[in-house]
């Protein structure tokens, strides 16, 4: 049996009459950059987010970036963010001439430090970056409890977390401003790039409508130096066809990451496997299935591609200790939970496709490779 890591082809079989309606919305009217099918969605992504306001963007990268950019962040200022994430959570912020401070992350979620959190701001602390990482957001209570008591924004990194949930509030609403991404492989993928930042504050979407549009708030008159940073119509068309199955997508989801507890469970595989920790009061999306495997992580990723089982690595190094930010001076051992994550986590098929035979199998895979 050959079980992929992600297989896109059947959601979009499934798809094809609303996308090739949605796409043909597009060329009718000719509106390829924004345009109607933006302005629609954004107004949908808002209200499923519940948020003011949703501002589209050509990547859940540039998401990021002008989300630093709305709050005026540059040269001289901090952020504090996670070294466990995708290599654009730090890029966002060195682009901008800041120093990006790092906090290490939970054992059991992932996600960063609260605590951690406290000890690192300075008079220089421009923002706080928590990222919701894998499908579970970051514990938001204490982030904005610190946050307000120093006066210091708060950008979600929810570029793998729509749709989750901490305390009944979604991702995106409990900051200043959140960030998501639509790359294909995210729970509500296009068929391309894309992006979107969601904000309560009037004053913030009215800027990030302008920096997204090289700073122009009218045409050919700009405000701000800006980035050319537009959703297109197809994708704001196709995400708008997805949308309505988002909910189904994470139910299924989530069914999946319950049915591999079971089968580790009745497979006793809990001691060699760590499991996927879900907090009480989160709802976990599962953007991603991470387990750990302490020793052996590398040998038995080997064994489930020999066995044409999909897996990846999310991520075999800690941007602390990327090549490029070595200028900011963190050795090994500097942040050790991170550091053992990038050791020993592994990501295992939970798409919204993926069938029981098929979790049975990857299952079964991994109990032939202990024994």
């Amino acid at each position: 049996m050959k079980v992929p890591l992600l297989d896109l082809a059947e959601q979009h079989q499934q798809l094809r009459p609303e996308l090739e309606k949605a796409l043909a919305r597009v060329l009718d009217t000719n509106a390829f950059i924004l345009g109607g099918e933006v302005a629609s969605l954004e107004k949908e992504v808002a209200e499923y987010c519940g948020s003011k306001y949703a501002i589209g963007c050509a990547s859940g990268s540039d998401a990021i970036l002008l989300a630093l950019m709305a709050l005026g962040v540059g040269p001289g200022d901090e952020v504090i963010t996670t070294p466990y994430s995708f290599f654009a959570t730090v890029s966002s912020i060195t682009r901008l001439g800041a120093t990006p401070v790092f906090a290490d992350i939970e054992t059991d979620t992932y996600n960063i430090d609260p605590v951690q959190i406290e000890s690192k701001i300075t008079k220089n602390t421009k923002a706080i970056e928590p990222v919701h990482l894998y499908g579970q957001c970051a514990e938001m209570s204490a982030i904005n409890e610190i946050a307000s008591a120093g006066n210091i924004p708060v950008v979600e990194d929810a570029a793998q977390a729509i749709g989750a949930e901490f305390d009944g509030k979604r991702a995106g609403s409990m900051s200043a401003i959140g960030c998501f991404s639509f790359y294909p492989s995210k729970n509500l993928g296009g068929l391309g790039d894309g992006g979107m930042m969601t904000t309560d504050d009037e004053e913030l979407n009215r800027k990030l409508l302008g920096l997204r549009n090289h700073g122009a708030e009218e045409k050919y008159y700009h405000k701000y130096v800006g980035l050319n940073s537009r959703l297109d119509g197809f994708q704001g068309a196709t995400l708008r066809a997805k949308l309505p199955h988002l909910e189904g997508w994470t139910e299924r989801r989530r069914e999946n990451a319950e049915r591999y507890r079971t089968l580790f469970t009745d497979a006793g595989l809990t001691e060699q496997i760590g499991l996927p920790v879900e907090r009480g009061n989160c709802r976990h999306i599962y953007n991603q299935y991470i387990v750990r495997v302490p020793g052996r992580r590398d040998e038995l990723r080997a064994h489930l591609t020999n066995s044409d089982v999909g897996s990846d690595i999310y991520y075999p190094v800690p941007l602390h200790l990327q090549e490029c930010f070595a200028y900011l001076g963190y050795q090994e051992g500097d942040l050790r939970e991170s550091e053992k994550a990038a050791r020993e986590t592994l990501a295992l098929p939970i798409y919204p496709e993926l069938r029981p035979e098929q979790q049975e199998y990857v299952v079964a895979t991994i109990a032939k490779f202990f024994r």
